[in-house]
């Protein structure tokens, strides 16, 4: 017996990103935006859509981009020219760049499966597990 392999054409697994009104985003990511981005203007705002999540993502006028969860958590930030707002970064993270990196600014942050990583303004990689202990620097 023959087999023949046909090759089929895969239906996409994603939805897509569309551009949203700042309405259409989470509440919790409406409210993080009120609370720690006061005063900057939304360029665009998306919404990706995967097979069983959502994601939003905001970019400001002057360049700063918000990655949320379909919840509306945070999950990056990230700041080209001013620091990350303090009130979003962990107090022992904060504690630690001070102690170590007392020049520098947390120009991004990422929170990724229990791990935050945090890109410093001299260009350092900070990783962190959950209790906020340093994992790899780069």
């Amino acid at each position: 017996m023959l087999a023949l392999a046909v090759p089929l054409k895969a239906a996409p697994v994603t939805g897509g990103e569309k551009a949203i009104s700042e309405g259409q985003l989470p509440a919790a990511a409406r409210q993080t935006i009120s609370a720690h981005f006061a005063g900057r203007k939304i360029a665009l705002a998306k919404m990706e859509t995967e097979l069983f999540s959502k994601t939003y993502s905001v970019i400001f006028t002057n360049g700063e981009k918000i990655e949320f969860d379909g919840h509306g958590r945070w999950t990056e930030i990230k700041c080209k020219r001013t620091a990350v707002p303090a009130t979003l970064i962990p107090p022992q993270i904060t504690r630690y760049i001070r102690a170590n990196y007392p020049e520098c600014k947390i120009l991004e942050i990422e929170k990724d499966d229990g791990e935050t990583e945090v890109t410093l303004s001299n260009h350092i990689e900070v990783t962190f597990n959950q209790r906020y202990e340093v994992i790899d620097i780069e």
